[in-house]
């Protein structure tokens, strides 16, 4: 007998409970035509609260110079450009999971992919700031545009990974930017037809840029997503490859290496995943998206964490053998005095990032902690913290100690107004991601109903129903 063909039964459903269509209309609405609850007030004004004290800290540098930071002659690098590395990281995940798992067709991606990619947007515009702020004069930053045609023979320098920085943000915010709104176009339409409110139906008409749900809007945003999701998968390997050159291309200690640029990209990821876990844990129990946002989105994205933190565990470990192998006396006094060591004055934000980045995501190997909520929400700020203090290691502990001892660094701590300008990006980002959830659906409508038929929880039942009998069936030919 002809046996039936459909999907395997061994994954678990991706929504669970007994869905149809306009039940998923229902529940991915509710949170943004609702009034905002008192939680979602309460997060908002913290945000905007560390937005203003952000602005102020910009303001005070701005007028006074970077003198305000606590930099010096020998670490000209300190918090400005670890956050910026460290926010660039941060929004690898969204590309990742937006370019990537489309290609390869990715079902559990639905979930998770639309707040991942307004993630990136916000981290990218947190990064960007960095390097500006850090030039002292800011009022110079569009020097670093090369704009043709307007300053005779005055171009900027193509030969400084600086310049190639500005390429790699700049095409990334701008293909991120594209990809997520290009996949907001067809739930902002369902939100125009449904707004009762005169500015709601204005606000989302405009938006939607009069989409009908044609058949030729459909085939446009299907090739659309196609092709930005084969202009974005370069880049994730790209971006922080070109930002990992501001590094590896200078003959510091501890930095002239070829392994930054994959080693870079594997903690993008890992650090870009981590995030994604602590606002889709926070976002899904707050507008209760539990059945849209399962443990299984959780598990299989804890499973990406372990495996990028390995290769992360591996990448420093190689950097260690190589410092030691070269024979280069100044590479390895740069690991085995400047970081390795315990008692070196960085030698605790070393041994810091090790356990956060290496040691602690190894619990994901048991299943049960990959499912546990409460493991997994503390797993990812952890890892976060560990891929902070990996920049950090990166930057501060290269510098402190030059050639010459007679230059070496006191210890270096950030001023108010450094802590000041990093706590005002984690504003922006949460300021601008509040608003992403008041007034965007923060799960795409449309994908969720494209996978509902094969990975909804009524469908996985009724095949198991479909199995059973054509078991019976095939049993009772066989007896006759």
């Amino acid at each position: 007998m002809a046996l039936l063909k459909y999907e395997s039964q061994v994954r678990p459903p991706l929504v669970v409970g007994n869905k149809d269509y306009h039940q998923v209309t229902e529940d991915i609405c509710r949170p943004v035509e609702a009034k905002p609850s008192k939680l979602w007030w309460i997060g908002f004004i913290i945000s905007v609260g560390l937005l203003l004290f952000g602005v102020l800290s910009v303001t005070v540098e701005v007028i006074y110079g970077t003198g305000q930071w606590n930099l010096n002659k020998t670490i000209g690098w300190g918090w400005d450009i670890t956050n910026f590395v460290w926010w660039v990281g941060i929004g690898h995940a969204g590309t990742l999971i937006s370019a990537i798992l489309l290609l390869f067709r990715q079902g559990w991606r639905t979930g998770v992919n639309r707040a991942a990619e307004a993630m990136t947007i916000f981290a990218v515009m947190c990064a960007g700031q960095f390097p500006i702020f850090h030039m002292g004069r800011v009022w110079n930053a569009f020097f670093v545009l090369p704009y043709p045609n307007t300053r005779g023979p005055l171009w900027v320098n193509f030969d400084s990974p600086l310049l190639w920085d500005v390429f790699a943000i700049s095409t990334y915010f701008t293909v991120s930017l594209l990809f997520w709104y290009a996949g907001l176009l067809p739930d902002l339409a369902t939100l125009r037809d449904r707004a009762r409110e005169k500015w709601r139906k204005a606000f989302y008409g405009v938006a939607a840029f009069g989409w009908t749900g044609s058949t030729k809007h459909w085939q446009r945003h299907e090739a659309l997503s196609l092709v930005l999701a084969g202009l974005s998968t370069p880049l994730v390997l790209s971006v922080h490859t070109i930002v990992s050159f501001d590094f590896a291309t200078s003959v510091i200690p501890g930095w002239h290496t070829t392994i930054f640029p994959p080693y870079f990209v594997a903690g993008a990821v890992f650090s870009g995943f981590a995030m994604v876990q602590t606002l889709l844990l926070i976002t899904r129990k707050v507008l209760n998206l539990e059945e849209y946002i399962t443990i299984e989105h959780i598990e299989v994205m804890n499973k990406v964490i372990v495996l990028t933190g390995s290769i992360v565990g591996i990448a420093y470990l190689t950097e260690l053998f190589m410092a030691w192998y070269s024979g280069v006396k100044y590479e390895w006094f740069a690991f085995a005095e400047n970081r390795a060591n315990v008692f070196s004055p960085y030698g605790w934000s070393y041994w810091l990032m090790m356990g956060c980045n290496v040691i602690s995501p190894q619990i994901f190997w048991f299943k049960k902690m990959r499912r546990n909520i409460l493991v997994t929400f503390f797993m990812s700020i952890l890892v976060n913290v560990g891929m902070w203090f990996e920049r950090f290691v990166i930057i501060v502990t290269s510098l402190y100690r030059d050639y010459l001892p007679s230059s070496w660094s006191t210890y270096y701590t950030p001023t108010i107004w450094e802590i000041g300008f990093y706590m005002g990006t984690f504003g922006l980002f949460f300021t601008c991601y509040f608003l992403f959830s008041k007034f965007f659906p923060v799960i795409a409508i449309a994908e969720i109903k494209h996978i509902l038929k094969k990975n909804g929880d009524s469908y996985k039942e009724k095949m198991d129903v479909v199995e059973r009998e054509n078991v019976d069936e095939f049993a009772h030919a066989q007896a006759h």
